[in-house]
């Protein structure tokens, strides 16, 4: 099928040759195109958009073949989230509890741990009734509540939230995983020693606690001393070591102890050299080795991952280790590996491999997953995958039977090794009675989700099947046969019914009636046209309307389409026809015609016709929310000039003046022949009609004279105060407050406004409105006091106000309509240490206001929003000054600004360029005499403003920022800004240093406009790590505040 647009011109080819009033019912329908070929399937590889018979290519495609029942909804299966048979249970991630969960599933998978949680009296759970939820309080009965889930539950993972919550965790900060563990033993062995049997008062230190020494031997006299404490697990270090074997011989090994280290001998009463070593005297039944990957850098001053490999075997013998037990056996199995993949000690993630005590079979815990391994053996995997920061990786060393190698293993857990037992309630823990029925109740829940689902699932595939056959029976109804009834239907809401994501609304006709209440021709190509049966069948289901049919095809607004397009075929030989006749002379009577309606009748012409064509479209506005204007006109909108915004919208109404008449101005107006005229009102019936004869307007000739006149009058006016006032205007001679004049004890204060406005009706007093009155007002309080005092206006206020002599103030008062005077007094003194100067002002000041006043000035300056701060990079002293200079190559626009703003006076020096013969070049600010004599000279311009614009500086960039952000917030800024990572950042404003990264600009006097001087330490090389990095810098809480440490 042809382009949209050649249907659209084919649609109306034949206004060629037919006149509007010899429109028939064929014209109608091709202008419809109601006859055109219906699209076939597979002929059109999108639906047709000009072509109301085209049905291909709306969403069809998905409902004639066979469909898979799935598509027919989005609803997960639930027995996916079901248990799968001898399989473990996993734990949800509610952020960055990655930790937690690995740690949870070591301990449940320590059968005696398990089995003595489960001994522990729980009232609440035992009393609890079924009907409502359970909520554990204390941290046993979370723990015992969750060991049960994990034992006996059908869900494939559980929501650990409970007692994340209890323990008072921020869910989304990583913390420090073997701190967890260490802080969750303590708490849980303080929790059983206050339980009432007595057999679970020490299950942690029976399960956990070892015993060793630490031996000092005097190297003077011999004696050995012992101090005796308790482990919980082995924290050995692992830098320089590549098994564990090497750690442990290092951890026990001797250390020597002399220099400004050396032991107080209480035998010898003296410090003296001496040896200290570890004594290892009794292990655990399950021994955890925490091996130290996470340590103090000291040249970054945080802490770093250490990813080297270490390699450690399957099975651990102890015996050599034990003081005294060298020769005795002490085998140890692994049982579980904590894995912390990600290269940083900040970020990553946990996973664990932990081995089932009753199968032997290993298992891998990564969060809601569990995986069972093959073979009954322990399988890294991707665990050791990881990337490399650097270009030189290390390679996995090979590791021998029995051992495995792991550059991410923060955690070993052993179990003392012990003769297989056909006893099997070693091997086996069973859920208690109280606990199962809250297992069982959480168990129906699930199962009643899971058939809920499952429910959901069935209704919309039953939906969807419904759905499938009717439309592969309507579909078969839809195409129109030649010669049968047929409706339109619009082909956005058949899109919409094929279409099973969004619910079907009714069948809405009203936004394609024309003014007439029928089909727009226009919007033929966004319906379609379809049998009357098929019709019939949807408006029974969907209802809607009003319906569409063949009676339904606009005739009027046929015509109205074949008059428009005759004229436009027309319009181009009228056009060189127009611009030949109005160069000829002519006899007899003329017309008046605005040259600029002239030069652009034929766009404007362009311009009616397509709002003659508009006004068929969409006639009914309120029934359909639109205005009667359509993109349509885009046809013709590139042929036609932007013009500006006061671009003339109507034929001759350029010589219309306000009043309805012929404008005055004859210039702009020309006379033609009514040949011509006659021509151009066929396309403008509405125009103004000006006959030769016709009379200016009078009103407007009067207007004009007394305009004139009032020119000269204001002439007059400005020339005869500006001759009175001459210093005032040419801005000489001005009072300063800063040195008082000698001659005057007096001056008088009118607004800066007052006088700008003045000085712009002496130089264009053509143009501009004369002044009359003086509003001193302005400067005064509701209460009518003054709200400057004399030392505010030498330090910046004096920017609203203008400076009288007393001469000068007799002038204004006879000139201007004064509403208050308002004067400056100096009175001189002598007292015995000297002559004093007071100042006052008439009105006296009023204190009050001031106050509130400068106390609104401070808020606003700490109230801030979207404010323009500038941060200064500081490199070296030496180069400061340089860095320092003004960047005089400012934009055009702003030196324009300033140049209209600030008019050069003669002899006028820039403080910033000094002149010579080959034109202006920039001062050094490093030469003091030149610096302070551009001072001076900006000094002696008196009354010449400068700009307060801010003027960047080399190695200056502007922020937007905001009053309630904070200092870390903004050093995040700087660090996109300038490359520099937060901690290398030292920031201080006015010779005052930045350090509460918490603490909010506006508290730390951050003003708009301020300038920030940044001091860059020395970079890091790894610049992707600084948003990292830099958490460390902020104070480490850990788990402060948490359950972890009794809050």
């Amino acid at each position: 099928m042809a382009p949209r647009i050649q249907l659209e011109k084919a649609a109306w080819r034949w206004v060629e040759t037919v006149k509007p009033e010899e429109i028939k019912q064929e014209h109608i329908e091709l202008a419809y195109r109601v006859n055109l070929p219906a699209c076939k399937r597979g002929a059109c590889r999108r639906n047709c958009k000009g072509n109301p018979n085209c049905l291909v290519g709306i969403g069809e495609q998905a409902w004639l073949g066979e469909i898979d029942e799935n598509a027919f909804h989005n609803i997960d299966d639930p027995n996916s989230e079901r248990r799968e048979k001898n399989t473990f249970v996993g734990l949800t991630n509610l952020g960055a509890t990655c930790y937690v969960n690995t740690f949870l599933q070591v301990w449940f998978h320590n059968l005696e741990l398990r089995r003595s949680l489960y001994q522990c009296h729980n009232s609440r759970a035992q009393e609890h009734n079924i009907e409502s939820d359970y909520e554990p309080q204390s941290i046993c009965e979370h723990l015992q509540y969750l060991f049960a889930l994990l034992q006996n539950s059908n869900r494939k993972y559980i929501d650990p939230s409970g007692l994340v919550k209890a323990l008072g965790l921020d869910t989304g900060q990583q913390q420090d995983a073997q701190e967890f563990s260490k802080l969750f033993l303590t708490l849980l062995e303080d929790t059983l020693s206050k339980q009432k049997n007595p057999s679970l008062h020490n299950v942690i230190q029976r399960q956990f606690c070892g015993q060793f020494s630490y031996v000092t031997v005097c190297n003077q006299c011999g004696r050995s001393s012992a101090l005796p404490s308790r482990f919980y697990e082995l924290e050995l270090n692992i830098q320089g070591h590549k098994n564990l074997t090497e750690c442990v011989t290092e951890f026990l090994k001797e250390e020597k102890l002399d220099g400004e280290n050396r032991y107080f001998c209480e035998s010898c009463q003296a410090k003296q050299s001496a040896t200290r070593r570890i004594q290892l005297h009794s292990l655990p039944p399950t021994l955890n080795l925490q091996l130290m990957r996470f340590v103090f850098d000291r040249q970054t001053g945080h802490k770093k991952k250490l990813n080297t490999f270490i390699s450690f075997p399957e099975q651990l013998e102890m015996g050599p280790f034990l003081e005294g037990k060298q020769d005795q056996k002490c085998v140890y199995e692994l049982s579980a590996v904590l894995i912390h993949r990600g290269i940083s000690a900040y970020s990553g993630h946990y996973i664990a491999h932990v081995k089932d005590a009753r199968t032997g079979d290993w298992y891998k815990f990564n969060d809601e997953e569990t995986e069972k391994m093959e073979g009954k053996k322990l399988q890294l995997g991707i665990e050791e995958d990881i990337a490399e920061t650097v270009k030189s990786q290390s390679r996995k060393p090979k590791c021998s039977k029995g051992y495995h190698c792991s550059r991410n293993a923060y955690m070993l857990v052993y179990k003392v090794h012990k003769e297989e037992s056909s006893d099997p309630s070693r091997t086996s823990v069973d859920v208690p009675a109280f606990l199962q029925r809250l297992v069982d109740q959480d168990n129906h829940k699930f199962e009643e989700w899971c058939s809920e689902m499952a429910d959901m699932r069935k209704q919309s595939v039953d939906k969807g099947k419904a759905k499938h056959e009717e439309v592969k029976e309507l579909y078969e109804l839809l195409p129109a046969k030649d010669g049968e009834p047929y409706e339109f239907i619009p082909l956005d809401w058949l899109k919409k019914w094929l279409d099973d994501s969004t619910a079907t609304k009714e069948i809405d006709n009203s936004l394609f009636l024309c003014s007439h209440g029928k089909l727009h021709p226009d919007k033929v190509g966004e319906s379609r046209k379809v049998s009357l049966q098929a019709a019939d069948l949807l408006y029974e289901h969907y209802g809607g309307g009003p319906r569409l049919n063949n009676s339904s095809l606009c005739k009027e607004c046929v015509g109205q389409r074949c008059r428009v397009l005759r004229l436009k075929n027309q319009l181009s030989e009228d056009s060189k026809e127009v611009s030949s006749l109005v160069k000829r002379t002519f006899s007899g009577e003329g017309y008046w015609v605005g040259k600029a309606s002239l030069r652009s009748w034929r766009q404007l012409a362009l311009e009616q016709l397509e709002e003659d064509e508009h006004e068929t479209k969409h006639g009914n506005s309120q029934t359909n929310g639109q205005g009667p204007h359509t993109n349509n006109s885009k046809e013709f909108s590139t042929e036609l000039s932007e013009g500006n915004e006061d671009e003339m919208k109507t034929f001759n109404e350029d010589i219309v003046c306000c009043h309805g008449g012929l404008s005055i101005l004859e210039t702009e107006r020309k006379l033609v022949s009514y040949e011509v005229w006659t021509k151009l009102r066929a396309y403008f019936p509405k125009a103004p009609e000006f006959t030769q004869n016709q009379e200016p307007c009078r009103q407007c000739i009067t207007l004009e004279q007394e305009e004139k006149d009032n020119e000269a009058v204001s002439k007059m006016m400005a020339l005869d105060q500006k001759n009175q006032l001459l210093n005032l205007f040419h801005e000489k001679n001005r009072p300063t407050l800063a040195k008082w004049p000698q001659d005057t004890d007096v001056l008088y204060i009118v607004p800066l406004f007052f006088v700008d406005e003045w000085r712009k009706f002496i130089r264009r007093p053509t143009k501009s409105s004369p002044v009359s009155n003086v509003s001193n007002t302005l400067l005064l309080c509701p209460h009518g006091g003054f709200m400057f005092t004399y030392d505010s206006l030498i330090n910046g206020d004096a920017q609203h106000i203008a400076l009288l002599w007393p001469s000068e103030w007799e002038v204004i008062n006879r000139l201007f309509i004064v509403d208050q005077p308002i004067s400056i007094h100096c009175f001189k003194q002598s007292t015995p240490s000297g002559p004093t100067t007071q100042y006052t002002t008439q009105p006296d000041l009023c204190w009050e206001c001031r106050e509130s006043f400068l106390f609104q000035q401070q808020r606003d300056l700490r109230e801030y929003t979207q404010a323009t701060i500038y941060i200064r990079k500081v490199v070296e002293d030496q180069r400061m000054l340089k860095e320092a200079a003004p960047e005089i190559n400012v934009s055009s626009s702003e030196a324009e600004e300033e140049k209209d703003e600030h008019p050069k006076v003669d002899e006028e020096k820039d403080p910033d360029f000094g002149q010579s013969e080959d034109g202006p070049k920039r001062l050094k600010l490093s030469d003091s005499s030149a610096a302070s004599a551009a001072a001076v000279s900006v000094t002696k311009l008196g009354g010449i403003r400068r700009s307060t614009r801010h003027r960047k500086l080399r190695g200056e960039k502007a922020l937007i920022v905001s009053a309630n952000q904070t200092l870390k917030e903004l050093k995040i800024q700087i660090m996109h800004a300038f490359s520099v990572a937060p901690f290398d950042q030292n920031l201080s404003i006015n010779g005052k240093s930045l350090t509460n990264d918490s603490a909010t600009l506006g508290s730390l006097g951050v003003i708009p406009e301020s300038i920030i001087c940044l001091k860059a330490d020395e970079p890091i090389a790894d610049y992707a790590a600084m948003d990292d990095v830099y958490q460390v810098r902020m104070p480490e809480e850990g788990f402060k505040g948490t359950g972890l440490l009794g809050h």
